[in-house]
């Protein structure tokens, strides 16, 4: 829907051009794009690109990024400062990591947990059900509950005293790692996914998960100084 009000094949060719740039891990020029794809459309080129741009980053989270503003340069990146994007190595395989923010966003927003049930749920209003091959992100109970479970974004794990067995999401140490609760929030913010009234205290914990990142590099910055001092005066 975010492609609706420009020519649905020339928007379609400027995604799929984009992507092919980002398999190839090469950068794009304006120029590029308008020889290649836009020809007819250089009048409309900012408003066209900022909506394909806008679609890559939802979707695939995948970022274009002007890199050279004198030379019309993008770059094109994982969003979030994620470093995985779910790509196999052949070459009509998909970037995946628009869903997997989806997931943390949701993970998130019901309390830094959610049940399998929910999540199965939420993403179902997506077309995106266990079971059901998707077109983008392949099979996703595979995707979801082994690839990014062993990749260490996700940790999934069963409801303590459950029986039958349930079972639950929660960050994986490299969700925490890579990105930020604050990071998703404002992802989030940006598409208007996420609930209204939930936003204050949403934001508020993002504040203390920042800030309690920030007192824990200041902690590790103080702890290697005083080693760093104590060995220099160890030193003969």
């Amino acid at each position: 829907s975010l492609l609706q009000d420009a020519p649905e094949e020339t928007m379609s060719d400027l995604l799929n051009f984009l992507l092919l740039k980002y398999r190839m891990k090469e950068p794009i020029t304006k120029e590029e794009m308008l020889n290649g794809v836009l020809k007819n459309y250089e009048d409309q080129f900012p408003a066209i690109l900022s909506r394909v741009s806008k679609c890559l980053e939802l979707v695939y989270g995948i970022e274009v990024k002007e890199v050279d503003p004198a030379g019309h340069a993008y770059s094109l990146s994982i969003c979030l400062g994620l470093t995985y994007d779910g790509m196999q190595s052949d070459d009509q395989s998909m970037p995946k990591t628009g869903l997997l923010i989806s997931i943390l966003g949701l993970i998130f927003m019901e309390g830094n947990c959610t049940s399998e049930e929910s999540m199965w749920e939420a993403l179902s209003m997506l077309g995106v059900c266990p079971g059901s091959e998707h077109s983008i992100y392949g099979e996703p109970r595979k995707l979801i509950t082994e690839d990014w479970v062993q990749e260490n974004y996700l940790e999934y794990r069963q409801v303590p005293d459950s029986d039958p067995a349930r079972y639950e999401f929660l960050w994986g140490p490299r969700a925490h790692a890579e990105t930020t609760k604050m990071k998703v929030l404002e992802y989030l913010g940006k598409f208007n996914i996420t609930v209204p009234s939930l936003f204050p205290y949403l934001y508020e914990e993002a504040l203390r998960d920042e800030e309690e990142r920030a007192q824990a590099r200041i902690a590790t910055l103080n702890g290697t100084s005083v080693m760093a001092s104590t060995s220099s005066r160890a030193t003969p």
